[in-house]
């Protein structure tokens, strides 16, 4: 029952990452278009943390790079 309130938890987390990725991206323009390939390469560097956290069965290690893939990835998209 706890394991299962702590994922719900992050999941809820997770998806306030989406509004918070798409206002940092229509906050931060410039910077966006500048450092566009490290942006990229924090998301990669994420990922494979997610994968980590999955295969070590480790939770916060799972939703904390999750969490930085989706805001970083949503602030990579262009606002036209």
């Amino acid at each position: 029952m706890i394991e299962t309130a702590k994922i719900a938890i992050g999941i809820i987390v997770l998806l306030l990452a989406i509004p918070m990725g798409n206002w940092l991206s229509r906050a931060t323009k410039e910077e966006i278009g500048q450092g566009q390939k490290w942006f990229k390469r924090i998301v990669i560097i994420s990922l494979v943390g997610v994968l980590v956290g999955l295969i070590s069965r480790n939770d916060v290690l799972l939703f904390s790079f999750a969490f930085i893939a989706i805001v970083t990835g949503r602030s990579l998209k262009r606002r036209e």
